[in-house]
């Protein structure tokens, strides 16, 4: 991912992306997805931290979410984004889909944020999602 590029887009990851980034798992990732971070702005919504968090104490990622969002933060810039959590919540309202509150939220912050695109392998919120990006 190139450093120094003025990026105007941004791209919400979803938490497996950002997983898979951390562990420099690239391949993992669709050419489609991959294009994307490399041309965007790259977030997060602050519920993948605590998705993150969540995935650390049960023993399904060795490292606390600090120390992941330190990682890609130096290494591709992403940045943790701070719009408003009552808009997100707002929008979260008509998330019917899903009963998971990480996916609901996640895809709401994307939603209520320019409807924005989100990289994600998840093939629900593809489904449910049309700026999803796989």
């Amino acid at each position: 991912m190139g450093a120094g590029l003025v990026r105007t887009v941004i791209c919400y990851l979803d938490t497996q992306v950002a997983v898979w980034l951390c562990q420099k798992q690239l391949d993992r990732l669709s050419r489609k997805a991959t294009e994307a971070l490399e041309e965007s702005e790259l977030l997060i919504s602050p519920m993948v931290l605590l998705e993150l968090a969540y995935l650390y104490e049960i023993q399904r990622i060795v490292q606390p979410p600090q120390i992941l969002l330190k990682q890609l933060e130096s290494q591709i810039g992403l940045r943790v984004c701070d719009h408003p959590f009552p808009a997100v919540v707002e929008t979260a309202l008509y998330e019917t889909w899903t009963r998971d509150p990480f996916d609901r939220l996640i895809v709401a912050h994307a939603r209520s944020n320019g409807y924005s695109p989100l990289a994600t392998s998840d093939a629900r919120i593809q489904e449910h999602y049309p700026q999803a990006i796989w």
